[in-house]
């Protein structure tokens, strides 16, 4: 933030800047970034580095892609405040939405990628990413026959979804989505062989499956979030089932969307209610 300041050539107004988040922190999900982005976004416009996109009559709009790359440029330099030494995925993804491809430590957009709706489910356990990571590291360097094999098995189940996920537009056949669970359950199976996975996830995913569903854990692992698909034809009947049992188990859930616009400028009338409240409480 100082260095932002310190960059800008115009007179920075006074402001007060007021959080507010559905995102639990600490659990996998980029919460970190999406504050970066969105704190990004708002300073950068506030000193006129960016436009005001929003044009009279409009509830929501983006900006350029020049802009959106300046928003991430800064935003990143935020995630290395908080994390480190962050791959750049999170910020990118709050920036430019869809879905992206990270590999070997290039970030490349996914072109006309469908919205997947899911159901998003926290364990509530604490994990930490360093400790799996080394975990894995040490796995493989251990086992490097067997481990090998697994890690190419997983870029083979990415690749192949990213083709599945770019036909889908273009083709929006239901036939698709049995593949992607089939994808998920794969996934998951070799995610345990790495040793990544936790009897909270395992249950989680025994949960949902006994309700149809497909999960697959995110992010690091060892607890955390997992993700449960919900095609185009899942009953709300049976979407409650699990929320209900997921629940029951001590983890909480949101009904949710992947493949989404990413950092976006509201109009006042275009927020929620609870948010509304909140601002008028400021």
């Amino acid at each position: 933030l100082c260095q932002f300041l310190c960059l800008c050539s115009r007179d920075i107004p006074s402001v007060d800047i007021l959080v507010w988040s559905e995102l639990p922190t600490g659990a996998g999900l980029g919460s970190s970034a999406a504050y970066a982005v969105c704190l990004a976004a708002a300073l950068l416009m506030a000193c006129g580095a960016i436009s005001c996109p929003l044009q009279e009559g409009e509830s929501t709009a983006r900006w350029t892609e020049e802009e959106l790359t300046l928003i991430n440029s800064w935003a990143f330099q935020g995630e290395r405040v908080i994390h480190g030494n962050p791959s750049g995925v999170d910020n990118a993804v709050g920036t430019w939405g869809g879905a992206l491809r990270y590999q070997a430590g290039k970030i490349t957009p996914l072109k006309r990628v469908p919205t997947l709706r899911i159901l998003l489910t926290n364990t509530k356990v604490p994990r930490s990413t360093k400790v799996l990571v080394a975990a894995v590291k040490e796995k493989i360097l251990k086992f490097p026959a067997i481990m090998n094999p697994v890690l190419d098995s997983i870029n083979a189940i990415s690749q192949e979804c990213q083709s599945v996920l770019e036909e889908m537009p273009a083709n929006p056949s239901p036939e698709y989505y049995p593949v992607l669970e089939e994808f998920f359950d794969i996934n998951q199976h070799l995610l345990t062989v790495l040793g990544v996975s936790h009897p909270s996830l395992d249950r989680l995913c025994q949960v949902t499956a006994s309700h149809g569903l497909h999960s697959k854990l995110t992010g690091a692992g060892g607890g955390g979030c997992a993700i449960t698909l919900l095609p185009p034809d899942t009953s709300v009947l049976a979407v409650e089932a699990a929320k209900q049992d997921l629940c029951a188990c001590g983890f909480e859930c949101w009904e949710t969307k992947i493949g989404a616009p990413g950092v976006t400028l509201h109009s006042l009338s275009s927020l929620k209610a609870q948010v509304l409240h909140v601002l008028s409480q400021s």
